[in-house]
This record gives structure tokens, C-alpha cells and sequence, in this order.
């Protein structure tokens, strides 16, 4: 657990930097920015973050038949976002406050994966057996696909080109990329998924398919929307 611990405070400090950065450096003239929506915007992505992340990620252990408590941040990343719209309805805003957060969660997970597949068996988040060359042993002598490094490596990709988009001041990412983000995010959790040994819950689907597919939707939704706002 102690690598674990250190990778997500890591995690948790690269993340903020990046959201403190974008919202006061590189996207401070947004007319939506969190930081003017007041304290209640925080609350509410806090609770749902954290309701989110353990609700989902306990569920998921239960029904693969490994009770206990879990994390998941796809949980966390579904749980913020209804919370951050349930507030956005109560207070009458419209159109995106998340542009932000996009490179923040995008390093969040990148370097949060590291410790997760550094941490062995115990994280839960080791992949299916395979004859592949790079197949890792957890420490069951089985070789399995290090699924944390291929999201680890997924989401560096995206942070490289968001941070991109950004700077160069992209009319579509910045329009849209906190949506861009989730959708991405979404696309290639619900691939991972399929190498992850879950139980499954509708057909060859497991409960994080079906909230990424939820989350997916919710993209092309909202960026539909955001053209008319």
C-alpha cells in the first residue's frame, strides 16, 4: 500500500498544479471558469468524487466475489461529473466549467497507474493471463496484461496533446475539451476492460463497460449541446 500511497499523492499534486496552472495561466478569460462559480461548485465535485470513487469501486469488488472497500476513478470521474451538473441545474448555468480539469485528470490517471501497477495483486486492477512478451507477474507467477500502464500510457498521450491544444488556444478544445477528455477517457477504459478479469454483469460486459459507455454518451450529448450555447 505504501507505493501505492506515494503515487497517489503524486498523483493528486500533479493534478492540482496542472488545473491551478490552466484555470489561472492559460484559460483565466474563460467565462465559465470553476474558480467564479463559487464554494458550493467545490463541495459538490468533492462528494461526488469521493461517493463516486468508493461507491463504484466497492460495487464492482462485491460483484466479482472480492468483498471489501475499493477505489475506482472512473467511479470518481462519473460521480463529479453528476454532482458538478446537479449544481450547474440548481444554480441556472449553462455550457462547460470543466476545461480545466481535463489535463488534471488526464495526469491524475497517468501517473496514479504507475502505483497501481507497482502495488502487485492486492490493487485489484491487474489484467487477464497472456502470452504476450510483455505480460507482467503480479506476483502469482501467472503473466498478465499491465493493464495500468497501457491507461497510464493512453492518458500521457492525451495530456500531451490537450496541453497542446491549450496553448496553441485550440477553438475546439477549448470549447469542448473537458468533453473531448471524458469521451477519450471512456473510449479506451471501455477497450482496457475487456483484459480486466471482472465479473460481468450484461453479457461480455462488466460494470465499468457499462459506465463508460454512460460517460461516452454523455460526451457526444453535451458537445452536441455546447454548439448551441
Amino acid at each position: 500500500m505504501g507505493i501505492h500511497l506515494v503515487f497517489d499523492l503524486l498523483a493528486a499534486t500533479v493534478a492540482a498544479f496542472l488545473a491551478v496552472v490552466a484555470g489561472r495561466r492559460w484559460l483565466h478569460d474563460l467565462p465559465r471558469s470553476p474558480f467564479r462559480m463559487g464554494d458550493g461548485y467545490f463541495v459538490a465535485l468533492g462528494l461526488g468524487v469521493m461517493l463516486g470513487s468508493y461507491g463504484l469501486g466497492t460495487l464492482n469488488l462485491w460483484l466479482t466475489g472480492r468483498p471489501g472497500i475499493g477505489r475506482s476513478v472512473l467511479g470518481a470521474l462519473a460521480g463529479g461529473i453528476v454532482a458538478v451538473e446537479l449544481y450547474k441545474v440548481s444554480r441556472g448555468i449553462r455550457g462547460s466549467t470543466g476545461l480545466i480539469f481535463a489535463p488534471a485528470f488526464a495526469a491524475l490517471v497517468a501517473v496514479g497507474r504507475i502505483g497501481c501497477a507497482l502495488s502487485g495483486l492486492q490493487d485489484n486492477t491487474f489484467g487477464t493471463p497472456t502470452d504476450l512478451p510483455w505480460g507482467h507477474d503480479f506476483g502469482d507467477g501467472v503473466l498478465r496484461h499491465p493493464v495500468a500502464v497501457y491507461e497510464s500510457l493512453t492518458m500521457a498521450l492525451f495530456l500531451a496533446l490537450a496541453l497542446w491544444a491549450i496553448v496553441r488556444r485550440n477553438p475546439v478544445f477549448l470549447r469542448h475539451g473537458f468533453y473531448i477528455m471524458v469521451g477519450f477517457y471512456a473510449a479506451q477504459r471501455f477497450l482496457w476492460e475487456f483484459l480486466k478479469p471482472y465479473a460481468t454483469v450484461a453479457g461480455p460486459l462488466n460494470l465499468f463497460h457499462l459506465v463508460t459507455l454512460a460517460l461516452a454518451g454523455y460526451a457526444v450529448v453535451m458537445i452536441s449541446r455546447q454548439r448551441n450555447v
